[in-house]
């Protein structure tokens, strides 16, 4: 019996993903597995989005990429990252890959491959993000590039935005209004929403939209869950105590004593520690469920163990199941107990996690 389970809802994804149909009706979806599929697991992932009809997948590197086509995913697949060397632009052509293209020193390389290379190429702007992009000056330049290479697919414009999970920071329209002006009057398809954008940010609603998280049935909007927008959880991650016992007021409990019973309090030690992904910023007083009801971790992450404050589930016993999150308890208010964000929980998560598909 695995020590620790991350079950895996593929119908969850399916339900997802209409949900971002719906928030973005005139909206093509490329949606993000890259990061094995936000932790979830690329393959399984993919293949039940292209079951569902996504439009495009989304990676962040030749090496995932290839990983999918190998599993017969066929569904168009885009290097949001491109290609870093002329061996992998070469096999971005022959895996029939879109390269998002975000510097001149990409197109130099792809231009190497000689005018018979059918190159599929997105140009990323930099619309304020200020990490990969064009300039947005160089729109120019970049469709002179298109007439030097007529034999290139040609798919798009894309942008980042910054601060689309902060719905009173005007940045994002301010990243939306200056995409918009640079491409005035240009040819190409746009894409700008992320996940954030897609939520809080119409005008990001463009006519691709790249969702990463809410496919994953979790929000990045704060103080918001996937719930409140529809989505349905996808990972449920459990583990199973191993051992309670109770101990006397003012006993201290794992490393470094930072935990101290406040009362005659009964502990519990759950099979899950740091190297299954269960970081050591989950401090004490951030949430578990055992048994169906609420508990809070006593003490220090350990490398194998975590120890709870099992007086919220007086009669635990060993075996019984212990949630780190999942349906009732969100991954996103774990996240934010442990002081970091559910991206981070998810794609954390090391291969000794036993994953199950449904």
């Amino acid at each position: 019996m695995p020590r620790v389970t991350a079950s895996i809802d593929l119908a969850a994804i399916q339900h997802n993903l209409g949900v971002v149909r719906r928030l973005a009706p005139r909206s093509r979806v490329m949606a993000a597995v890259k990061a094995n599929g936000y932790g979830h697991g690329a393959i399984p992932v993919a293949r039940a989005l292209e079951a569902a009809g996504v439009d495009a997948l989304a990676v962040a590197c030749l090496e995932e990429a290839v990983e999918l086509r190998r599993a017969h995913i066929h569904c168009p697949i885009a290097l949001l990252e491109g290609v870093i060397s002329e061996e992998e632009a070469a096999q971005a052509v022959y895996e029939r890959l879109q390269v998002v293209v975000h510097d001149h020193w990409q197109i130099d390389m792809l231009h190497r491959l000689g005018p018979e290379a059918q190159v599929g190429v997105w140009f990323k702007l930099d619309s304020g993000m200020h990490r990969l992009g064009f300039p947005l000056e160089d729109v120019p330049r970049l469709l002179e590039v298109l007439k030097a290479h007529p034999g290139w697919s040609f798919h798009g414009w894309i942008t980042h935005l910054a601060s689309a999970d902060e719905p009173e920071n005007s940045f994002t329209r301010e990243q939306v209004t200056r995409f918009s002006h640079a491409l005035q009057g240009v040819a190409g398809q746009r894409s700008i929403g992320n996940s954030a954008g897609i939520i809080g940010w119409p005008e990001a609603r463009a006519d691709w939209v790249r969702p990463g998280l809410i496919i994953y049935g979790a929000s990045p909007m704060p103080g918001q869950t996937g719930a409140d927008l529809g989505l349905r959880p996808v990972m449920r991650l459990e583990s199973r105590l191993i051992a309670v016992r109770d101990f006397e007021a003012g006993e201290t409990i794992g490393y470094a004593q930072s935990w101290t019973c406040p009362e005659r309090t009964r502990i519990g030690v759950a099979a899950v520690g740091y190297a299954d992904g269960i970081h050591r910023t989950f401090r004490s007083g951030t949430a578990a469920r055992v048994g169906g009801r609420q508990v809070t971790y006593a003490g220090r992450v350990s490398m194998d163990m975590i120890t709870l404050d099992l007086r919220g589930a007086p009669d635990a016993r060993v075996g019984d199941p212990v949630l780190l999150w999942g349906d009732e308890l969100p991954a996103e208010h774990v996240a934010a107990q442990a002081g970091t964000i559910p991206y981070e929980l998810f794609c954390g998560l090391t291969q000794r996690v036993h994953f199950r598909y449904r």
